[in-house]
């Protein structure tokens, strides 16, 4: 098992996703800002290794723009031998990554320009960590999109788009996740039958909305899905239920005698879990002792 956390450190003085207005585009500017957010990434790593925290997902905006027309910039070779190092730490450190487009990648859009945007985003993204030269067990992780008042027929859709759209480098990474409202861990598992995707489990979008699945019952659905040689262990998200707030949100900081007993309730489950907490490493650090103690972390 690895834990993490998501694209910033609240620790460090520097941002990896770094950016700037569209009407400010240049090569200098875009060079410039991918070799500030490239640094900053490298410090982050070498704090996660210092501290144990070996699972990270990478910011979508290390490349200002990358799947942007107006970006023509040959970036992939500019920052190639920069990508390759980083790389190669993640690499020697034993560390797994992820990228979790936005929100406006929806590949069961009606809309063609969504669809198509939303390839574009994901071959740059795809191809960040192919220039890490990671293996395929560093994952895309998208969620199913919409039901647009027919949900069976949404999951066709991505289906589709999944076997005739997609680059074969894009699909050997991708994986979707239960959400919050429409998308169940029944719904994701039915996309794993149609494309071969493996499901990314959400503890707290299950708790949000399900079909009745216990939750050891539905991390061992979710990881079944994984095949151990091509994608490695299941990835999961934890997060708890922030009090007074709408259904779904994040909660500011963990709740150590919840994800104690979450991590009581799988043991003997093997999973890699980020952690979608708002103060980041802290919570990252605690949750790291509350599995040590449990004897969940090989140590």
């Amino acid at each position: 098992m690895k834990i993490g956390y998501p694209c910033i450190n609240e620790t460090l003085d520097c941002s990896s996703s770094r950016t700037f207005r569209l009407a400010s585009y240049s090569e200098e500017r875009l060079v410039e800002t991918v070799e500030q957010n490239l640094a900053c990434l490298r410090r982050i790593l070498e704090y996660n290794v210092q501290h144990g925290l070996l699972f990270f997902r990478l910011t979508s905006d290390l490349v200002p723009f990358a799947s942007h027309a107006v970006n023509q910039y040959n970036w992939q070779e500019h920052f190639k031998m920069t990508f390759r190092r980083l790389g190669s730490y993640i690499k020697s450190n034993n560390m797994r990554i992820s990228m979790h487009p936005d929100q406006f990648v929806v590949l069961n859009s009606p809309k063609e320009e969504t669809v198509r945007n939303s390839i574009a985003e994901l071959v740059y993204q795809g191809t960040v960590l192919d220039l890490m030269g990671l293996d395929t067990t560093a994952k895309l992780q998208i969620h199913g999109g919409g039901a647009y008042g027919d949900k069976p027929a949404a999951i066709q859709r991505f289906a589709e788009v999944y076997h005739t759209m997609l680059p074969d480098a894009v699909k050997a990474r991708l994986c979707v996740e239960n959400d919050d409202r429409t998308y169940t861990l029944q719904d994701c598992l039915e996309l794993h039958t149609l494309t071969g995707m493996p499901v990314v489990f959400d503890n707290l979008h299950h708790e949000c909305v399900n079909n009745g699945e216990p939750m050891r019952e539905a991390v061992q659905m979710a990881a079944a899905t994984w095949d151990a040689e091509k994608d490695g262990i299941l990835m999961m998200d934890y997060s708890s239920q922030a009090p007074g707030e709408r259904k779904g949100k994040h909660v500011q900081h963990i709740e150590e005698q919840l994800f104690h007993d979450f991590m009581a309730e799988t043991q003997g489950l093997d999973m890699d879990i980020m952690l979608e907490i708002k103060d980041k490493e802290e919570s990252a650090l605690k949750a790291l002792e509350v599995a040590k103690a449990l004897n969940r972390l090989k140590v």
